[in-house]
């Protein structure tokens, strides 16, 4: 089982959380340049494959290797490679076909999906409060997707609809990925969910060889590269946070990514936020701050999970 917090320290913990956003955000922008050249099942091989030194080299680290490598029940983990790969394929996809502020908004929804499937499968009592809450997230969601349901000719030519909905499908897959996690911290070391997801995403990944990989350039190449070691440091910043700092405190600061997704997109992408983006967004915010807030009232602390939930760019 994982250790408790050390010592509690906010500050480390809100600076751990933040620059471990940062950096997702740095490797989606990443993905989405190199998938301009790399499907997205092989940027998965590369964005896995790559973390797994990153992720035993802190292991050693932390006298957790044992742990990493030794899991109680396999099977369990490769069924949260198959959910989190699956999402992660869908992501790199999305963020091929529509901006990077709007993937991240529409992304939003895994904790609205959360709390539907935590009622469905772990049998949660979900009372009207937080029904309400994730209606208006959900709400929000459809608001940053509605350009995309127009089906006019220039929205079916760039393929940003199947972005969008590739999207929302991968904030799904998040979501049950999120309650796979949740049962699995009874018997497994977060060390061991970290570590096996990696390689179980690394393996599956080759399963998309024949629908088309590339010999990538340099340029591509590098992105991909950087884009794994970025992950693997960002997981472990995640981690490292929920050792200084509750996960109700910490929540919150996932929706930086919206700030750091709008200037990383303008910036490299030149793309700028919609209204419906914007307004959609502030929705599914609200939505989520209140589940959040709710969840804590109710002392639904979810460190563990979260900790060994994948990336963003899952």
């Amino acid at each position: 089982m994982d250790k408790p917090h050390i010592e509690h320290r906010p500050s480390t913990a809100i600076a751990l959380k933040l620059t471990a956003v940062f950096l997702f955000m740095c490797m989606a922008a990443m993905i989405k340049e190199a998938t301009q050249e790399v499907p997205p099942g092989q940027a998965v091989f590369f964005r896995s494959s790559c973390a797994i030194p990153v992720i035993l080299l802190w292991l050693a680290q932390r006298g957790e290797l044992r742990e990493g490598l030794i899991p109680n029940n396999l099977l369990n983990h490769i069924w949260r490679g198959v959910f989190g790969t699956s999402a992660m394929i869908l992501t790199f996809g999305g963020l091929m076909l529509i901006p990077l502020p709007e993937a991240t908004a529409i992304g939003y929804a895994t904790p609205m999906f959360t709390v539907i499937l935590a009622a469905v499968f772990l049998g949660e009592r979900v009372r009207i409060f937080r029904l309400s809450a994730v209606a208006l997230g959900l709400f929000g969601v459809m608001i940053v997707m509605a350009p995309r349901m127009s089906l006019d000719a220039d929205t079916l030519t760039t393929g940003a609809t199947l972005g969008a909905f590739m999207t929302l499908a991968a904030a799904l897959l998040r979501a049950l990925v999120q309650i796979h996690v949740r049962k699995m911290v009874a018997s497994e070391h977060t060390a061991a969910i970290v570590f096996y997801f990696s390689l179980t995403a690394t393996c599956l990944s080759l399963l998309s060889i024949p629908f088309g990989w590339v010999w990538p350039s340099p340029y591509a190449l590098s992105l991909v590269v950087c884009a794994g070691l970025v992950g693997g440091v960002a997981q472990i910043m995640v981690t490292s946070s929920y050792r200084f700092g509750a996960a109700s405190m910490l929540a919150p600061f996932d929706y930086s990514s919206l700030i750091f997704a709008s200037i990383i997109g303008y910036v490299i992408f030149s793309e700028t936020v919609t209204l419906n983006m914007a307004l959609g967004a502030g929705l599914v915010v609200a939505g989520g701050v209140i589940i959040i807030w709710r969840e804590r009232q109710l002392g639904m602390d979810r460190a563990k999970s979260r900790a060994a939930t994948a990336p963003k760019g899952e």
